[in-house]
């Protein structure tokens, strides 16, 4: 299988989409780990970068794409278009991120 093209804009240089096979999405739920809100806690008195919640984040963004591309493949998709991704807190201490596109077939 050839591999899915992945853009966040709406063209591809030298293709046309064909059809549009609806919007794929892709999710995760991640919570906060006590032992990073320690170490958040001392960086948020002394400033710079949290790392800990970096990868975190990271992480989360990787999984909801994957997760995304996996629903573009089962349609049997080209690829997927227009990809954005969103955070939201779901409660105190998780939050869920969202990757989301339109799946389409090129021709």
């Amino acid at each position: 299988m050839a591999e899915i093209i992945t853009t966040t804009t709406s063209e591809i240089p030298g293709k046309k989409v064909a059809q549009i096979l609806g919007v794929v999405k892709g999710n995760t739920i991640r919570a906060r780990h006590i032992g990073r809100d320690v170490m958040a806690g001392f960086k948020n008195i002394v400033g710079g970068e949290i790392k800990s919640y970096t990868a975190m984040t990271e992480q989360a963004r990787d999984e909801a794409f994957n997760r995304m591309i996996n629903q573009a493949v089962d349609l049997k998709a080209d690829a997927v278009i227009n990809i954005r991704f969103a955070t939201s807190m779901v409660m105190a201490g998780a939050a869920e991120m969202l990757a989301y596109g339109t799946a389409v077939k090129l021709k």
